[in-house]
This record gives structure tokens, C-alpha cells and sequence, in this order.
């Protein structure tokens, strides 16, 4: 039986820059997507799975754990996302019996939305093109050592 893999796992596995993949037998078709902002990174496959676990936990710090991250690291992504955005995508609010919390705003769920077409048309695109090339590269017949 599989063992289920851990939100760190998850993550880690996950978190490569948003890499994209489409493979035959021999040989697959890479390819790796962000968004750059005026201070670098603003969007990528890991600050996406940060805003979700956001949105699933309501909480920064919940979401930090979840991807076995520190809050301070969680805080940076979004305070950086926050500013390059020019609007929050993730607003906090404190006090209530449960002490705060965050969650999306409207443009964080928007920008989630274009992230993930973004990947989807990627990878559609890695799938026409190893139609494309991959049956143009040689194949060898022969075990490698």
C-alpha cells in the first residue's frame, strides 16, 4: 500500500519552479514557469501553493506549517506578492475568540485563476510540441550500463 505522501512532501515535490513535463518512452519535454514583478519572483508554483493553503487554513502561519515552512519565510512571500501586486492578494485581519487570521481578496483569487490557466496552456503547449519533436530525436534500441 502507497503511503500518503506529507504537505512538506507534497510541497517539495511540487515546488520546482513550476516544472511542466510531457515525456514518450525515451525522452520528455521540460519546461518551468513564473511570473517576474519588479522586485523578481511575484508568482510561481510555490507562492501559489501558499496562497491556496492560505485560502484552505484561513491563517499564514497554518499554511506555513502545512508546507513546512517558517512563518517569517511565508510572511516575506506574501508581503513581496502583496506589494508587487500593487493591492493585497492576502489580507489579515486580527483579534475574534480564534485571535485573526488571513485570507484572499478578490485579486488573490484572480491571480490563482491566471496562475493555473498559465500552467494548463504550458502544458498543453509541451504536449503539441513533443508531437512535435520528440519522434524527430533518435531513439536507441540499447540498454544503457
Amino acid at each position: 500500500m502507497k503511503r500518503k505522501k506529507t504537505h512538506r512532501e507534497d510541497y517539495k515535490e511540487r515546488h520546482k519552479v513550476c516544472e511542466v513535463e510531457s515525456r514518450d518512452e525515451n525522452f520528455s519535454l521540460k519546461g518551468k514557469i513564473w511570473i517576474e514583478g519588479p522586485e523578481g519572483t511575484f508568482l510561481g508554483y510555490g507562492r501559489v501553493i501558499l496562497l491556496e493553503k492560505i485560502k484552505e487554513y484561513g491563517s499564514i502561519s497554518s499554511a506555513a506549517r502545512a508546507l513546512g515552512m517558517s512563518y517569517r519565510q511565508a510572511w516575506g512571500l506574501v508581503d513581496s506578492m502583496n506589494r508587487q501586486a500593487g493591492r493585497p492578494l492576502v489580507e489579515t485581519f486580527i483579534g475574534g475568540k480564534k485571535g485573526g487570521g488571513a485570507r484572499l481578496t478578490q485579486a488573490g483569487e484572480e491571480v490563482l485563476s491566471i496562475f493555473w490557466t498559465f500552467y494548463r496552456d504550458f502544458q498543453n503547449f509541451l504536449d503539441k510540441e513533443k508531437e512535435k519533436i520528440l519522434p524527430k530525436l533518435p531513439h536507441s534500441s540499447k540498454e544503457l550500463p
